[in-house]
């Protein structure tokens, strides 16, 4: 039974779980950062970023340590447009305060703001079973838990298709998944898991703890058969203009991976930084890059292109 909820999600994972179950007509609200499907676009914006967000990767990270410093928040709350939207359900995430409006700013903006109970649901995936979980938890919240087991079995048959595809195949290259350039954070939480799915031996980070920042020479030497770069919040066309961060680190050009040719640049904004359903196609744009003979799933050019030094 479809409940007839209005829904605010302020998370883009969060908005496109909501459409992929079918629900998107209930939204009457998003976030500045939910831009998937195209057609949520025109939904009210609740929330703004205290970040410039054309800033380059080292000043946003100067940013973010400045907002920590002085214990503020990274977001704004537009708490009248959510008092005259009036939700049922308010969509949101305890993963990282940096990457999306946290529970902790949407609990203080509805503190005395509406005078009937609003639901919450709060996502924390930190790796690919939470993923799962919390979509299974909106589906049921929203009153659809069938269609969130439909949405399940489908994901997962898509990955069964991948490991059973890279069955006999023992050769797994290492590869390291840049999730910010400077400083230095390789990608952690789901995306090792994703790298283990896809045929790899993920190196430099751990499946299910944060994002650690590196040193430059840790990096130099692990010596990963494959690189690839997927910044947090950040298009391909985004990461292109900041490659130089990379380039002009000592050693660069002696890593295997870049004398092989084996350097990519992925969309980390729309795939690997989202826990939603799209988080199977960054499992297929993976086992695209690590084993190209086996998949072509048609996501070279949009979802990742190869970085030729």
């Amino acid at each position: 039974m479809v409940l007839n909820q209005k829904i605010i999600s302020l998370l883009a994972a969060g908005t496109e779980i909501v459409c992929a179950l079918g629900l998107e007509v209930q939204l009457v609200g998003r976030s500045h950062e939910c831009d998937y499907p195209d057609s949520i676009q025109n939904l009210p914006v609740c929330s703004s970023a205290m970040l410039d967000p054309n800033a380059n990767s080292l000043e946003i990270d100067k940013q973010v340590k400045g907002i920590l410093t002085d214990a503020l928040s990274f977001y704004q709350i537009d708490c009248e447009l959510i008092k005259k939207l009036k939700p049922d359900v308010i969509i949101t995430q305890t993963q990282c305060e940096v990457c999306a409006v946290s529970f902790k700013d949407v609990e203080k903006a509805l503190e005395n703001l509406l005078d009937y109970p609003v639901k919450i649901i709060s996502l924390e995936p930190d790796n690919l079973d939470a993923v799962f979980t919390d979509i299974k938890t909106v589906s049921e919240v929203l009153g659809v838990p069938e269609r969130g087991e439909d949405l399940l079995e489908r994901m997962q048959e898509r990955l069964e298709l991948i490991r059973h595809k890279l069955k006999f195949i023992t050769q797994k290259p290492t590869v390291a998944c840049i999730e910010w350039t400077e400083p230095l954070m390789m990608a952690g939480n789901w995306t090792p898991e994703m790298v283990e799915i896809a045929g790899g031996q993920s190196v430099l980070a751990i499946s299910g703890k944060h994002s650690p920042v590196i040193d430059w020479m840790d990096l130099v030497q692990a010596d990963p058969e494959i690189i690839i770069v997927m910044p947090c919040g950040f298009s391909i066309e985004r990461t292109l203009k900041e490659m130089d961060v990379l380039l002009q680190q000592p050693y660069f050009r002696d890593l295997q991976a870049v004398k092989n040719n084996r350097f990519f640049v992925a969309d980390g904004n729309q795939f690997f930084n989202r826990s939603g359903p799209r988080i199977v196609d960054s499992v297929e744009i993976l086992a695209e890059i690590i084993n190209p003979k086996q998949f072509i799933f048609g996501y070279e050019g949009t979802g990742w292109i190869k970085f030729s030094v």
